[in-house]
């Protein structure tokens, strides 16, 4: 049987699969295994085992708990009210005024969660009810969030950046300072269209706040100082070189503690609750990788992703072209996986032939964070959208449709790494020799 049947087979079992609801991680290993079972000689349970084990035991691996763990945290202390009473005194001024918050807001935090979902979900429960109460344009609060949200994978740590770190070979400590330029400008793009869209709309954003002394604008300010200095320690352990992403994932579980028993909000329940989580989503994270380090070298054995590969190299696509059908594939994709999925399912296949056409890992990995982000507002299977549903009351389109504005605007951050990708590999290049 010739590759191309090959790739048709593994093709049709992986979407059958995957649209009878099997979970992401039995799928990949599933369809791992008819590969091998049909197309090749090789003893199937000494391959899954050894690859299985391998996937599994990886110290890059050990920050990815810690991580979890330390958003979970957080998103039970009551870091979300301050982070609302410390930024708003500042918005007042910019077009669109408090509406800022949702986007800075979650800019902050997404520097302690590393979680999409955890960023949505912490800072949405904090201005959903302020901005409504307040006046504010209800498909603006939630499109604005819903975009903003996606920083959680973008800047660091994310976690999705260490998964493709492990399935990439990919320094995980360079993924963590490639992402810090994109996720400001990504940052300062949300705010430019959220405030070019006040200045055309100036009757549905509510009238300023009364107005505070500077006096008392650094006093609330001074409830930021925690999460800062939390931050601050993190990253800044990481970026000055004096810990690993795992060393720094355990300072900042450690910070994260401390936070919670300053703030009053550590109890066991808490602590229990974050642990559980931290522990689900873990295991839930792990089995996909371990399913897809399986269906990776399943892949290899077969000789499928050579022959994409090569099917792709005889196209003759320049590598502008190659990205935008990439980025096509990973949109359509994220209709129906997650973003951790997204990459894990990929990697095998997408790899060889991105290095063929000398495309850099590192840029490649921003790159492939700012899609999957894009795929976590399309419906029906955005994350983000799941995450603001039940706190908003509207439905998954709808949601879906206040988000497409900032979907355009994550389009054209993509456009500009590729225009200027010095905006990846610059702060990298200055900071790690």
């Amino acid at each position: 049987m010739d590759q191309s049947t090959a790739s048709i087979i593994v093709m049709v079992t992986m979407f059958v699969m995957l649209g009878a609801g099997i979970w992401v991680a039995l799928a990949l290993a599933g369809v791992g295994f008819v590969a091998m079972a049909l197309f090749t000689s090789r003893p199937i349970g000494l391959v899954m085992a050894t690859n299985v084990w391998g996937a599994s035991t990886s110290w890059t691996l050990t920050a990815l708990p810690l991580f979890i763990w330390m958003g979970e945290i957080l998103f039970r202390t009551r870091i979300s009210s301050d982070m609302f009473k410390g930024l708003a005194p500042w918005m007042g001024w910019l077009p669109g005024r408090l509406m800022h918050v949702n986007i800075v807001g979650c800019s902050i935090f997404a520097a302690v969660s590393g979680s999409s979902a955890a960023t949505a979900a912490t800072i949405g429960r904090m201005t959903i009810p302020e901005l409504t109460r307040r006046g504010y344009d209800p498909m603006m609060i939630v499109g604005s969030l819903a975009g903003a949200g996606t920083l959680g994978l973008l800047i660091p740590p994310s976690i999705i950046m260490i998964v493709y770190g492990v399935a990439a070979d990919v320094s995980i400590a360079r993924l963590f300072i490639a992402g810090v330029i994109p996720g400001i400008l990504l940052t300062g793009l949300f705010m430019a269209y959220v405030g070019g869209w006040s200045l055309l709309n100036p009757r549905r954003v509510p009238p300023p706040e009364p107005p505070q002394s500077f006096a008392e604008k650094i006093r609330d300010t001074g409830s930021l100082i925690p999460v800062i200095l939390l931050i601050v320690a993190v990253l800044g352990s990481i970026y000055v070189g004096i810990a690993t992403p795992t060393e720094a994932a355990g300072v900042g579980v450690l910070g994260s503690l401390i936070l919670a028993l300053v703030t009053g909000t550590l109890s066991w329940a808490t602590f229990r609750d974050s642990v559980l989580g931290a522990a689900h989503t873990s295991c839930m994270i792990g089995f996909i990788l371990a399913g897809a380090a399986f269906l990776t070298v399943a892949m290899g054995y077969t000789g499928i992703p050579r022959l994409l590969a090569e099917w792709i190299t005889s196209m003759q696509l320049s590598t502008a072209a190659l990205l935008v059908v990439l980025t096509i594939f990973f949109i359509i994709m994220g209709c129906f996986l997650d973003g951790i999925s997204m990459v894990v399912l990929t990697t095998s296949v997408i790899m060889p032939m991105v290095q063929k056409a000398g495309i850099d890992l590192l840029w490649f990995g921003i790159y492939i964070v700012i899609v999957v982000e894009m795929a976590q507002i399309t419906p029906p299977v955005g994350f983000n959208l799941f995450v603001l549903q039940p706190m908003t009351g509207k439905d998954i389109f709808t949601i879906g449709k206040a988000a497409f504005p900032f979907f355009l605007v994550m389009a054209l951050m993509v456009a500009l790494l590729w225009i200027f990708p010095g905006l990846v590999t610059w702060l990298p290049s200055k900071m790690i020799g």
